[in-house]
Parts: C-alpha cells; sequence; structure tokens
C-alpha cells in the first residue's frame, strides 16, 4: 500500500506525509489511502500523554524501516490530522 512513498523515501532521503489517525481504535493498522494521498491509519492506544503518537510514530519506523528518531510529528500533534516527516 505503501510501496510509492517507500521509494520516494529512498530516492530522496526524506518525505513528508499527511496522515488522519482513528486513536482509540482496536487495532493499530494503516486503513487506506485518500484520493488525496492521505494516509488513514487506526491507532489502538487513546490520545492522551502522547501515547497514540508514541504508537503511530512506531508503526511507521516499522513500516519504512527507519528508527523512531528519524520520524517528526512536525503539525498536528493534538489532531488528529498530522503531518508527519520521515528522515531515511
Amino acid at each position: 500500500m505503501l510501496e510509492d512513498y517507500k521509494k520516494e523515501l529512498l530516492e530522496k532521503g526524506a518525505i513528508t506525509l499527511k496522515i488522519k489517525v482513528h486513536a482509540g481504535a482496536h487495532e493499530t493498522k494503516i486503513k487506506s489511502i485518500l484520493s488525496d494521498g492521505t494516509i488513514k491509519i487506526d491507532i489502538a492506544k487513546v490520545p492522551e500523554n502522547g501515547k497514540a503518537n508514541n504508537l503511530l510514530i512506531i508503526l511507521l519506523s516499522e513500516e519504512f524501516a527507519v528508527s523512531k528518531n528519524n520520524i517528526e510529528i512536525i503539525m498536528g500533534a493534538f489532531s488528529s490530522d498530522k503531518v508527519v516527516t520521515i528522515k531515511k
């Protein structure tokens, strides 16, 4: 599902993603990619004390095979609509 984004990360060394998070879901998973490129993700943690954001970063680090330190939420830390940068 994210192959194009993974390829772009390898080519450019960094990417910026728009993400729509549904916190408090039953399981953590990537659901879909919307027509505008936004990635919909379910997170199985509640959005308190950064728990959902931490799990989002773990999911993205595993999916893109990068360190958690290479992922930053640059907009929307307290919102379900986020902008995230990932560096190789």
